[in-house]
C-alpha cells in the first residue's frame, strides 16, 4: 500500500497515464437507493462515465450507426464489464472498511498445520525420480525388499489415474503421499523375518527416510522448509495491509484504486471509521423504523407473524453491534476514564427523551495534560521553534525583544480537536464571545463540546452532542467576529459558531460530524484546495489534507463510492460475491486449505483433515465483520456458501464434506426453528433455497458415495468418507431434532453401493481391455487368460477397498482414546461475541455467531454421534463386494462356459479367487464364494474320476512293460505311481476347498484311492519277484541281479508313500493306511522267503554234490582210488576246494549286491538272518543224516570251507552273535571238529584245513 503522505504530484502524473476514467457506481446492478438517496449524499447517483483521452464519452448505448452484432456485443460486453468493475470498487470500500476498524470479530492465533498442493508438473517430477531410483539411476543405496515395496508402490499409487484425478481436484498433497507409502509398506515390514539386532520399528524408519529422499530428490530440503515456513506465516495474524492486498486480489482492485479509496475513506484514522460506523447503525435503525412506520415491504417470511419479529431482530443486531463498539475504548493508551451513559433500545444512537440520565457532568470531561514552557499553548501549536515576542520594560533600550523556544504539549487522548471558536446559543454560551474550546469523547456514543478558562482542567460550560447535526451555515447578521461560520442545530436549539479561518472550519466541522454521527455528510460551500501549476512549487493548501485527498478521489471518479449510504445497499447480494470470489482466490492457493486440528486429550495425536474449502484465518475473520456490520443474515451466508462448494464440487474440485456439514447444519438448523444465531424469521427465499441446495447436497454426496474410489482414492483424504457418511445422515434428516431411521440410511447407501459396484467393475473392465488386441479372434485359451487377468484386478480393488474404505479411522481412535477428543480452533473468538454452553443441555441464548463458533459448537454434536454412527458400513461394504463379484461372475461363467470338455486349465482361477475369499472372513462361504464351489464342484470330481483311471491304467501298462531298472527310490512304474498320486493330492490340497464337508469326501477319496493304487503296485511286484526268482538259475553261479533290489527298493518307497498319501486324522480312515501298511509288510517277508529259499535251494545243490562221496558208495571208493593213483605221478589239487570256493563266492557276491542295493537297512538284516539260519540248519540237517557215516575227507574240507567262510561273513554283514552262534551251528562244529580229528589220523592230517582259527586261512582264498 503506498503511503498516504507520499507526493500527490508524483501520485497524480501516475493517475493520468495508467488510469483516466473512474465512474461512480449506478445505483443498479446490485445497490438498492432508497428515494431520498440524492440527498445524502454530494453528486448523487447521477454521475456518467467520464472520456477517454481527449474526452470522448463512452456511449450509454449502442450508437445508431453500428451496424454488425459483434460490435454491439462487445459494447454490451464493455458496459458489462464496467458495471462490474463499479461493483467491486463499492464492495472494496465497505471490505476496506471492515478492515480498518473491526469491532466484531477477531484475527486467529492459534498454528494451523498446512501441507503443500500436488500439481501434476510436480507428480510427473515425482513420478521420473521414482523411475530413476528403480532404474538404478540414484545413489541410494536400499536392499531388494525396499526395491519391490518401492516398484508396487510406484505401480499401484503413482501410476493409478485415481491419484491423478486427486491431484486435479486440489485434494493431495504431499503427506497424503507419504502417507500412503508408509501403510503400503507396513504389512511388508511386519512380514519380514525378525533379524537380531534390528527392530521392525527400525526398518520402518529406514524406508521412510529412503522413501523421503526419493520424493524430495536433489531438492535442498531447508528451501523447501523456508517456503513452507513464509507461506504458514502468512495464514497466520495478517496486518491491514496485508489484508487490504489479498482484497485487492479477490476484487481485481488496482494499486491506484486502493490508494485513492484509503486517503479518501480516511482508513487511517479511527476516529473517522468509528463515526462511520456509528452513522451506518443510525441508519439502519432508521431503516427499521421507517419499515414500521410508513409500513415497507417486508422480505416473503414463512410466516405472516415473523414481520414483527422482522423489525425486533433488525433492532436487536444494532444493539448488539452497538454494545460491541461501545466496549471498543475510546483510544489506546489514554488515561481519562469513560462513563459509560445508557443506551436506548428502539432510537437512533441516544434516547433523547431521557435527559436527565444522559446530561454529562462537568467532572465526566476533565482533561488531563503536562507542559513544559506555558506561554498560552495549545495541542495545535507547532512542535517547532519560533520566535516569540517579549515584554520589555520600559527603561530597556530594545523593544523588539524575541526568544526562540520550542513548545510541547501531551495531547490528551480523548480530545478529538480544540482551538478558538466564537460560539453563542441557547442553553448555553449565552453570549457572543470567543472561547477555547475542545472537543472531547466520553465513550462511543458520547461526545460534548467543552469550553475552558487558561490553566483549568474542568470546563467552563459543555454542550453534550447527542442528536445534533452540524453543517456549514452562511455569515449571520450583527454577530461581530469570526470570518467563517457553522452551527450544530437539534429541535429546539441552535449554536452558532465562527472560526478565524476557512480551514479550521472545516477541521471543526469534520471532527463534530464523526461525534454526531449524522448521516448527512456536510460539505464545504466553495471549492478551497487550490494547486499551483504542474511545473510551480508544491501545491499550498487552504484546506486540510482530509479534503484534500476527498477532492482528489473526487476528480478520479471515486467520490460516490465513498460518499455511498450502506443502508441503501444490497449487502447479501455483494457478500455473495465477496464470498465467491474469496472462495475462488482460496481454492487457487499453492498450498492446501486450512482444516480443522483434532487434538487427542491423551496421546496427544493428531488427526488432520486435508481436502479444500476453508477460508482462511483472515478471510474467516473479514467476512465475520462484514456479516456482523452489514447485517447479512447467517443462514443467507452459509447458503451461498453451500452454494459454491457444491458449484465447485459438482466440478471436480475436493471440498471437504466436515465444511460442507457445518452451514448445512447452521442452515437446517435456521430452516426448521432451532434459531442457531438468534434469527427466528425464515423466508420463503430461504426456505426455498435450502431445499434446493439440500437436493443438490443429497445427489452430490450419493455420487460421492458412489464413486468412492474415486472421490477418497486410498483413503484420502483422511476421515473424507466417514464426513461424507456422516453428512448424508443430516441431510436425510426430515428436520434438525428427528434422527432418521438406520435402515432409511442404510437403504440409501446400500444403493449407492450397489451403483458403485457397477461403476467400478465397468471401469476395470475397460482397463482391462485396453491390453487386448483388438480385432484378433478370442480363442477360448486368450479368453479365460483375460479373465484371469480380470480377477487379478477384481481381488486387488477389492482388497484396496477393505484397507482404505471398509472402516473408519476417527472411530477407532475414539475406541482408542476414549472419545477424549476436543477442538483445536483455528479461530479465535471475539470475547464480547457469547459462545454456546456446548455442555449444557439447557436452551441457549444466541448473540451473534461466527463460523468459528459455528464450527467448534456442530463439531461437538457429531463426535458424540460417532460412537455409535456407521457401525453397519463394515457390513454394507461386505455387500458392496458381493455385488462387485457377481458382476465379475457373469463374465467369468461365459470364459468357462467356452472352455473345451475336460480341460482344467481353468483350475488356476478358481485357486486365485479361493486363496482370497476363504482368508476373507466376510466373504468367506459368502454368495459369489458359494457359486464358486458349484461351479467346480463338478469338474473336481470328474478331475479326480479321469485322474483315477488314468492312474490305473498307468499301472496296468507300466509292470507289463517294467524292465526293474532302478529309478530313484524304485522302478519307473513306482516313481510315475507315486508322482502322480501326491501331485493330484497336492493339487487338490492347495484347492483348499472351503467347505468342509466336501473337502473331507475329497480327502477321503483320495487316500482310498492312493491305498488301492499302491496295494495293486505292491502285489504286482511280489508276482514278478517270484517270477524273476523262478527263472534263475539254482547253481552257484547265481547272482543276485538289480531287479530284485529295486524290487525290495518298491517295497520300501511303498511304504514311505503309504505313510503319507494314505493317512487320516480320523481313526475310521486311519484303517486304510494299516492295511496298506501291513500288506506291504507281509509281502516284503514273502519275498524274503521266497529268496532265502532260492539261497537253500543253491546250497542244496553244493550238498547234492557232496552226497556222491558218502561212505559205502561206489563212486566214493573209485573217486578215492583215482585221487591215490595220480597224485603219485602229478600234483592233483585238493579235491572239492572249487565247489566249496564257487559257493563262497556266490554267497559274498549277494551279500554285496543286497547291502548296496537295498535301501532298507531292517529288510537286509531280516534277510540276512534268516539266510544264515536257514543254510545253517540245511548243514546240519544233512549232517544229522549221516551221523552213522564217517564224512569223506573231501566232504569233510568242503563242509569246514563253507561253514568257517559262511560264519566269518554274515558276522561282517553285522548279523548277531546270538543268531550266529545258534545250536545248529555249535552242532554242526562240533561234528566237524571230530570229523577232523578222525581224519587226521586216517589220513595223516588235512592239508591245511581245519576249523580252527588261523590267519593263514584268513588270508587263503
Amino acid at each position: 500500500m503506498l503511503d498516504p503522505s507520499s507526493s500527490e504530484e508524483e501520485g497524480d502524473e501516475i493517475l493520468e497515464v495508467e488510469h483516466k476514467e473512474v465512474a461512480a457506481p449506478k445505483t443498479t446492478g446490485g445497490a438498492r437507493l432508497s428515494p431520498g438517496r440524492a440527498a445524502d449524499g454530494h453528486g448523487g447517483g447521477g454521475l456518467q462515465p467520464r472520456g477517454r483521452g481527449s474526452g470522448s464519452g463512452r456511449p450509454s448505448s449502442p450508437s445508431p450507426s453500428v451496424g454488425s452484432d459483434k460490435e454491439k456485443e462487445d459494447l454490451e460486453k464493455m458496459q458489462r464489464e464496467e458495471e462490474e468493475r463499479k461493483k467491486r470498487l463499492q464492495l472494496y470500500v465497505f471490505v476496506m472498511r471492515c478492515i480498518a476498524y473491526p469491532f466484531n470479530a477477531k484475527q486467529p492465533t492459534d498454528m494451523a498445520r498446512r501441507q503443500q498442493k500436488i500439481s501434476k508438473q510436480q507428480l510427473q517430477t515425482v513420478k521420473e525420480r521414482f523411475q530413476q531410483f528403480l532404474n538404478g539411476e540414484t545413489q541410494i543405496v536400499a536392499d531388494e525388499a525396499f526395491i519391490n515395496a518401492v516398484q508396487s508402490y510406484y505401480e499401484v499409487f503413482l501410476k493409478s489415474d485415481r491419484v491423478s484425478r486427486m491431484v486435479q481436484s486440489g485434494g493431495c498433497s504431499a503427506s497424503d503421499s507419504r502417507e500412503v507409502f508408509k501403510k503400503h509398506i507396513e504389512k511388508r515390514v511386519r512380514s519380514l523375518p525378525e533379524i537380531d539386532g534390528l527392530s521392525k520399528e527400525t526398518v520402518l524408519s529406514s524406508w521412510i527416510a529412503k522413501f523421503d529422499t526419493i520424493y524430495r530428490g536433489e531438492e535442498d530440503p531447508r528451501k523447501h522448509q523456508q517456503r513452507m515456513t513464509a507461506s504458514a506465516a502468512s495464514e497466520l495474524i495478517l496486518s491491514k495491509d496485508q489484508l487490504y492486498e489479498m482484497f485487492q486480489q479477490i476484487l481485481g482492485i488496482k494499486k491506484f484504486e486502493h490508494q485513492l479509496l484509503y486517503n479518501a475513506c480516511q482508513l487511517d484514522n479511527p476516529d473517522e471509521q468509528a463515526a462511520q460506523i456509528r452513522r451506518e447503525l443510525d441508519g439502519r435503525l432508521q431503516m427499521a423504523d421507517q419499515i414500521t412506520q410508513l409500513g415497507g415491504r417486508f422480505p416473503r417470511f414463512a410466516s405472516r407473524e415473523m414481520e414483527a419479529m422482522y423489525i425486533e431482530e433488525l433492532r436487536s443486531s444494532v444493539n448488539l453491534l452497538m454494545a460491541n463498539l461501545e466496549s471498543m475504548p475510546v483510544s489506546k493508551g489514554g488515561e481519562f476514564k469513560l462513563q459509560k451513559l445508557k443506551r436506548g433500545h428502539n432510537t437512533s444512537i441516544m434516547d433523547m427523551g431521557q435527559e436527565d440520565e444522559n446530561t454529562l457532568s462537568k467532572s465526566d470531561v476533565v482533561l488531563s495534560f503536562t507542559l513544559e514552557v506555558v506561554l498560552h499553548p495549545t495541542p495545535n501549536s507547532p512542535k517547532q521553534s519560533e520566535l516569540h515576542k517579549m515584554t520589555v520594560s520600559k527603561g530597556c533600550p530594545d523593544s523588539d525583544l524575541k526568544i526562540k523556544l520550542a513548545i510541547r504539549m501531551d495531547k490528551p487522548q480523548n480530545m478529538k480537536h480544540c482551538g478558538y471558536l466564537w460560539a453563542i446559543g441557547k442553553n448555553v454560551w449565552k453570549r457572543w464571545k470567543k472561547r477555547f474550546f475542545v472537543l472531547v469523547q466520553v465513550s462511543q456514543y458520547t461526545f460534548a463540546m467543552c469550553s475552558y478558562r487558561e490553566k483549568k482542567a474542568e470546563p467552563v460550560e459543555l454542550l453534550q452532542l447527542d442528536g445534533y447535526t452540524v453543517d456549514y451555515t452562511d455569515p449571520q447578521p450583527g454577530l461581530d467576529g469570526g470570518r467563517t461560520f457553522f452551527n450544530a442545530v437539534k429541535e429546539g436549539d441552535t449554536v452558532i459558531f465562527a472560526s478565524d479561518d476557512e480551514q479550521d472550519r472545516i477541521l471543526w466541522v469534520q471532527a463534530m460530524y464523526r461525534a454526531t454521527g449524522q448521516s448527512h455528510k456536510p460539505v464545504p460551500p466553495t471549492q478551497v484546495q487550490k494547486l499551483n501549476s504542474r511545473g510551480g512549487t508544491a501545491p499550498q493548501l487552504d484546506a486540510p489534507i482530509s479534503q484534500f485527498y476527498a477532492d482528489r478521489a473526487q476528480k478520479h471518479g471515486m467520490d460516490e463510492f465513498i460518499s455511498a449510504n450502506p443502508c441503501n445497499f444490497d449487502h447479501a447480494s455483494l457478500f455473495e460475491l465477496v464470498q465467491r470470489l474469496t472462495l475462488d482466490h482460496r481454492l487457487n492457493d499453492s498450498y492446501s486449505c486450512l482444516i480443522p486440528v483434532y487434538v487427542c486429550e491423551r496421546d496427544s495425536s493428531v488427526c488432520v483433515r486435508h481436502p479444500q474449502g476453508w477460508f482462511s484465518p483472515g478471510q474467516v475473520f473479514v467476512l465475520d465483520e462484514y456479516c456482523a456490520r452489514y447485517g447479512v443474515r447467517g443462514c443467507h451466508r452459509h447458503l451461498c456458501y453451500l452454494s459454491d462448494l457444491l458449484e465447485r464440487a459438482e466440478n471436480g474440485a475436493m471440498i471437504d464434506p466436515t465444511l460442507l456439514h457445518y452451514s448445512f447444519a447452521f442452515c437446517a438448523s435456521h430452516v426448521h426453528g432451532n434459531r442457531p444465531d438468534g434469527i427466528g424469521t425464515v423466508t420463503v427465499e430461504e426456505k426455498e433455497r435450502f431445499e434446493e441446495i439440500k437436493e443438490r447436497l443429497r445427489v452430490l454426496l450419493e455420487n460421492q458415495i458412489t464413486h468412492f474410489r474415486y472421490c477418497f482414492p486410498f483413503g484420502r483424504p483422511e476421515g473424507a468418507l466417514k464426513a461424507t457418511l456422516s453428512l448424508l445422515e443430516r441431510v436425510l434428516m426430515k428436520d434438525i431434532v428427528t434422527p432418521v431411521p438406520q435402515e432409511e440410511v442404510k437403504a440409501v447407501i446400500r444403493k449407492c453401493l450397489e451403483q458403485a459396484a457397477l461403476v467400478n467393475y465397468q471401469r476395470l473392465s475397460d482397463y482391462a481391455k485396453l491390453e487386448e488386441n483388438v480385432g484378433r479372434l478370442v480363442t477360448p485359451a486368450k479368453k479365460l487368460e483375460d479373465t484371469i487377468r480380470l480377477a487379478e484386478l477384481v481381488i486387488e480393488v477389492l482388497q484396496q477397498n477393505e484397507e482404505h474404505h471398509a472402516e473408519v479411522s476417527l472411530l477407532r481412535d475414539h475406541n482408542k482414546c476414549g472419545g477424549a477428543w476436543r477442538k483445536a480452533s483455528v479461530f479465535d473468538v471475539h470475547e464480547s461475541s457469547p459462545v454456546p454452553n456446548s455442555h449444557s443441555t439447557t436452551s441457549i441464548r444466541w448473540g451473534y455467531v461466527s463460523m468459528a463458533q459455528l464450527t467448534s459448537f456442530f463439531l461437538l454434536i457429531d463426535l458424540l454421534k460417532e460412537l455409535r454412527a456407521f457401525a453397519w458400513w463394515s457390513d454394507l461394504m461386505v455387500e458392496h463386494a458381493e455385488t462387485f463379484l457377481c458382476l465379475y461372475s457373469a463374465d467369468m461363467d461365459a470364459a468357462l462356459e467356452v472352455q473345451p470338455p475336460d480341460s482344467w486349465d481353468s483350475f488356476p482361477l478358481f485357486q486365485l479367487l479361493n486363496d482370497f475369499l476363504r482368508i476373507d472372513y466376510n466373504l468367506c462361504n459368502g454368495k459369489f464364494h458359494k457359486h464358486l464351489q458349484d461351479l467346480y464342484a463338478p469338474l473336481v470330481v470328474r478331475y479326480v474320476d479321469l485322474m483315477e483311471s488314468s492312474i490305473a491304467q498307468s499301472i496296468h501298462r507300466g509292470f507289463e512293460r517294467e524292465s526293474w531298472e532302478p529309478v530313484n527310490n524304485g522302478s519307473g512304474t513306482s516313481e510315475d505311481l507315486f508322482w502322480k498320486l501326491d501331485a493330484l493330492q497336492t493339487f487338490i490340497r492347495d484347492l483348499h476347498w472351503p467347505e468342509e464337508e466336501f473337502g473331507k469326501h475329497l480327502e477321503t477319496r483320495l487316500k482310498l484311492m492312493s491305498s488301492d493304487m499302491i496295494e495293486s503296485c505292491v502285489k504286482r511286484t511280489r508276482a514278478a519277484f517270484e517270477a524273476k526268482l523262478q527263472k534263475s538259475s539254482r547253481a552257484t553261479d547265481f547272482r543276485v541281479p538289480q531287479s530284485i533290489c529295486t524290487m525290495f527298493n518298491v517295497m520300501v518307497d511303498a511304504k514311505a508313500q503309504s505313510a503319507k498319501l494314505c493317512a487320516m486324522d480320523l481313526g475310521q480312515e486311519r484303517q486304510y493306511h494299516s492295511q496298506i501298511d501291513n500288506l506291504i509288510e507281509e509281502t516284503v517277508k514273502e519275498m524274503i522267503t521266497l529268496l532265502v529259499a532260492k539261497f537253500v535251494v543253491i546250497l542244496e545243490s553244493v550238498l547234492a554234490k557232496l552226497s556222491r562221496y558218502d561212505e559205502g558208495t561206489l563212486f566214493s571208493s573209485f573217486l578215492s582210488f583215482t585221487v591215490k593213483a595220480a597224485s603219485k605221478y602229478v600234483d592233483v589239487p585238493k579235491p572239492g576246494m572249487d565247489v566249496a570256493d564257487g559257493y563262497v563266492t556266490f554267497v559274498r557276491h549277494s551279500q554285496d549286491m543286497l547291502r548296496e542295493k537295498v535301501n532298507e537297512e531292517v529288510y537286509i538284516e531280516r534277510l540276512f538272518d534268516q539266510w544264515y539260519t536257514s543254510t545253517m540248519n540245511l548243514i546240519g540237517t544233512w549232517l544229522t543224516d549221516r551221523m552213522d557215516l564217517q564224512l569223506h575227507v573231501y566232504q569233510l574240507k568242503i563242509l569246514i570251507r563253507v561253514v568257517k567262510k559262511k560264519y566269518r561273513d554274515f558276522r561282517l554283514q553285522g548279523v548277531l552273535d546270538s543268531t550266529l552262534n545258534s545250536k545248529m551251528y555249535e552242532t554242526v562244529r562240533n561234528r566237524l571238529t571230530l570229523e577232523e580229528a578222525t581224519a587226521s589220523v586216517r589220513e595223516g592230517g588235512m592239508q591245511g584245513i581245519s576249523m580252527k582259527d588261523s590267519d593263514e586261512e584268513d588270508n587263503d582264498n
